[in-house]
């Protein structure tokens, strides 16, 4: 079973910036795809940005050039560095883990996620 746990959501105002990580309990071989997604309330959850096996980082088109996904595979961890952040990035944002081979977008087709950290932007 692997367990994500997010942190360093917060409140910052129009134009800050913030910086969440994911910490992973368990690692397959490092080569599997994660993701960072996120949910306004009474909404579905959307992506925001993944990560395949192999480095490659996909971002949806609201946060292309504001938002910077990296992995540490050292540590375990999923991070995701947002600037320029603007009231619209408000929600509760989750990461996400595939073990299967592949990298969808959809949340469901994830196998494992977090419990949240809220990020509100004003």
């Amino acid at each position: 079973h692997v367990q994500l746990v997010e942190s360093g959501g917060g409140s910052v105002q129009a134009g800050g910036s913030l910086r969440l990580s994911c910490a992973v309990s368990r690692y397959t071989d490092g080569n599997n795809c994660m993701g960072w997604f996120r949910q306004y309330p009474g909404k579905e959850r959307e992506l925001v940005a993944r990560m395949d096996g192999y480095g490659g980082a996909t971002y949806a088109n609201a946060v292309k050039g504001r938002f910077t996904v990296t992995r540490d595979n050292a540590n375990y961890a999923l991070c995701l560095q947002m600037n320029s952040l603007r009231p619209g990035d408000t929600a509760t944002y989750y990461c996400a883990t595939r073990l299967n081979s592949g990298c969808p977008t959809r949340p469901s087709d994830f196998d494992y996620s977090g419990q949240g950290t809220q990020v509100t932007v004003s």
